[in-house]
This record gives C-alpha cells, sequence and structure tokens, in this order.
C-alpha cells in the first residue's frame, strides 16, 4: 500500500489570499467576520459574516471565464493554482498530469448562480431566454472540479464528494484511497464554497443556528457562544504517493495517515448527543493511521460555535481518547474563519499542517467562559507553542456525515 504525502496547498479565505497571509492572520487571532457586503441584508435578522475581501478573480482567471463561472468557482481557481504552484506540479509535463486527479468538494455549488438566475427570469415574465447558457456548469457542484481539471489538463480521475460540512474532509480521505491502491499518482484534492448568499445566510437564521449578537463572535466552545457565522473561501492539497514525490524530488509537507468516516444514522440536522457518531469516526481513523489516543499531538476541532455542535464534539472526542482528551491542545478555528460549510474541512486540514510545520497550534478566539459541558483545553484566545508529530482534524455534516483525517510529520 502506497504512503500518501502532501507537496503543497493553497488557500483563499476570509483572512487571507494565500495560505501563507492565511496563516499568519490565524495565529495572530485576526477575525474575517465582518458586514455582510455580497447581497442585500435589508430583510434578514443578521447582518454579518466571513467573506473573502478585494478578491479579483481576474487576477487568477482571463476575464471571460471569469463572466462564465460562478464566485465558487472563482475561489477554487486561486486555492488550486497556489497548491499545483507550491508543489512545483504547474508546468508538469502532460505524461504526468495524465495521473493526478481532480477531487474538488462542494455542499452547495453555486448557489449565488441559482439565486440571481431565478430572479432575472421570475423578474422577467418567465422569459427562459433570460437564462444563461453558462448557468449548469455555473450552479454544479462539480463545477470547480471539472474547470480545475481543464485548466490545468489533469487527467485523472476527476469529481466531487458532497457531504455537507464533511465535504472537503470526505474528498481528501477519497484521494487517500486513489493513491495508497496506485490508481493516479496524485490527487489534487479540497474543496470551495460561496455561499454567503440571502438563501444561504436566510436558510441558517431561520432554524436559528446562526449567531444574532453584533461582536465577538463565533465564540466556540464558550458557554455564552449562540450559533454560527457563515464563510466563504476555497482551500486545496497537492497530495501524491511517496515514490512520486521523492522521485521528482519534491519537497515534502506532512504525510496523510489515517482516514475515518461514519454515520449518525439519527437525525438530519441535529448530532447524536452521546458523541458516538462522530466519536466513532475518530476511533476509524486511529485505525486507519495504526496510531492510539496518547499519538495525538493536536486536533483541530469542528467547533462550530451552536450550542449543540460542540458539547458534542466534546462528548465524542472523549468517547473516542478517553483521559488522553484532557491532554490535547483543541482549537476551532471557524472562530476566525467563519464556517464556510463544505471548505472549512479542506481549510482545516492545510492548518493542520502547517501546525506540524510550524510546532504552533492556532487560537481559539472569542472563548469568555468555560461551560461545564465544554471542559478540554480549546487554546483560548492565544496561539501556543506545541510539540507536534500528530494531527487529527475532525469535520462533521448535516445528514450525520462525519469524517475525520490524520496528518503527520513526515519521516522517511
Amino acid at each position: 500500500m502506497n504512503r500518501v504525502v502532501v507537496t503543497g496547498y493553497g488557500v483563499i479565505s476570509p483572512i487571507g489570499h494565500s495560505a501563507q497571509e492565511t496563516w499568519g492572520n490565524l495565529l495572530n487571532g485576526v477575525s474575517g467576520v465582518g458586514p455582510i457586503t455580497l447581497f442585500d441584508i435589508a430583510n434578514l435578522p443578521v447582518d454579518r459574516a466571513a467573506e473573502v475581501k478585494d478578491f479579483d478573480p481576474e487576477t487568477v482567471l482571463p476575464r471571460k471565464e471569469v463572466r462564465r463561472r460562478d464566485r465558487f468557482e472563482w475561489l477554487a481557481a486561486a486555492s488550486a493554482k497556489e497548491a499545483l504552484e507550491h508543489s512545483g506540479l504547474i508546468d508538469a509535463p502532460e505524461q504526468v498530469k495524465n495521473r493526478i486527479g481532480t477531487i474538488i468538494s462542494a455542499s452547495t455549488g453555486g448557489i449565488r448562480s441559482w439565486e440571481d438566475t431565478v430572479r432575472r427570469v421570475h423578474g422577467n415574465g418567465s422569459d427562459y431566454k433570460k437564462i444563461s447558457a453558462f448557468t449548469i456548469p455555473s450552479i454544479m457542484t462539480n463545477g470547480a472540479s471539472g474547470y480545475t481539471s481543464i485548466d490545468h489538463g489533469l487527467r485523472g480521475p476527476t469529481f466531487t464528494v458532497n457531504s455537507a460540512c464533511a465535504s472537503g474532509a470526505d474528498g481528501i480521505g477519497v484521494a487517500l484511497q486513489f493513491l495508497r491502491a496506485g490508481m493516479v499518482d496524485g490527487v489534487l484534492a479540497g474543496a470551495t464554497e460561496a455561499s454567503l448568499t440571502f438563501l444561504g445566510v436566510g436558510s441558517f437564521a431561520r432554524i436559528q443556528a446562526y449567531s444574532t449578537r453584533q461582536d465577538n463572535t463565533p465564540s466556540p466552545f464558550s458557554a455564552d457562544r449562540d450559533g454560527l457565522i457563515m464563510g466563504e473561501g476555497s482551500a486545496v492539497l497537492m497530495l501524491e504517493t511517496l515514490e512520486h514525490a521523492k522521485a521528482r524530488g519534491a519537497s515534502i509537507l506532512a504525510e496523510l495517515i489515517g482516514y475515518g468516516s461514519s454515520a449518525d444514522a439519527y437525525h438530519i440536522t441535529a448530532p447524536t448527543e452521546d458523541g458516538s457518531g462522530s466519536g466513532t469516526a475518530i476511533k476509524r481513523a486511529m485505525v486507519d493511521a495504526k496510531i492510539d489516543p496518547s499519538d495525538i499531538d493536536y486536533i483541530s476541532a469542528h467547533g462550530t460555535g451552536t450550542p449543540l455542535n460542540d458539547s458534542t464534539e466534546t462528548r465524542a472526542i472523549k468517547y473516542a481518547l478517553g483521559e488522553r482528551a484532557y491532554d490535547i491542545p483543541i482549537s476551532s478555528t471557524k472562530s476566525m474563519t467563519g464556517h464556510m460549510m463544505g471548505a472549512t474541512a479542506a481549510l482545516e486540514a492545510v492548518f493542520s499542517i502547517q501546525a506540524i510545520q510550524e510546532q504552533c497550534v492556532p487560537p481559539t478566539i472569542n472563548y469568555r467562559e468555560p461551560d461545564p459541558e465544554c471542559d478540554l483545553d480549546y487554546v483560548p484566545n492565544e496561539a501556543r507553542e506545541v510539540s507536534i508529530r500528530t494531527v487529527m482534524s475532525n469535520s462533521f455534516g448535516f445528514g450525520g456525515h462525519n469524517a475525520v483525517l490524520i496528518f503527520r510529520a513526515f519521516e522517511d
């Protein structure tokens, strides 16, 4: 079975237009949350989100392609280009790209294009001629994966995983299996999301999952947390077999050693409250990685800031790791990036690798008051230097989808 390593990554987020800019702001506790500017919020009960700011898609795409694509596809183009450049594969020969797959996942796809098309058509007497010829490529969830494959000539398997907020992690996990099996030599894997629209934000507000406080939110694991803040962005990893990476002299950033997945089989939006559903995914990831709880040095939490998620995730970590759970630093970077839906899992995978590289873990900002039901070490408010060899990244989604990735410092 092939070993799988990370040789590059790319990020565009509410706190940075690159992986390094995002990481630097993350360690400094910079929040990406601010007033919503992307659409009219006049009839919404909330007014804040974590937007990608000052992004010009023409820096990564020709003007013609910008007009043809949805915002979630613009963001994917930015992160994919950076990941390929970082890995040194951006100008790889055709015979190499023939064996590189593309798995850019998403949970909603081009929701902005959906909304714009419906308004335009029904505002003009339901005239079907108002539908753009590029509507279908703009709305389909696999659009970013398909476009990325086309943009860079990647001719390996190309598809999208949709498992709500676990999408990015599940896509990376599937890529791991492809690489272990020798079906490909590399996979550009990650996720993208641009669901900051009236429908996207309004839907979370409608189920009372959105924070209604005016500042210092989201507040994962804090007793006064009152909900999530939506975000947008994209993150992509370049994964390769160790043999392929070494043969071309690539710089190896980390090794992906484990993936675990499970279903709560309980409720379409609520997790199993005892944590057994997501805890099972954690256990399976450790079995896959051939490690035990004592090996985990840091956990990148799902940590949405909703009352139910954070207490349940705490139980899941205890369910899977036992007493060791109390000794592991855990942080929720959604406190700064907001919840980027399907893309957050991929973003947090990048953060996991950067934590290994920098031997430092980001904080959970906006943490003000301990919660008896959340009694672990959440690295409150300030980054911390930690000796790190192995990192676990948790991602859980509506539908009862649970996905866990484990990364380790590379050792030849």
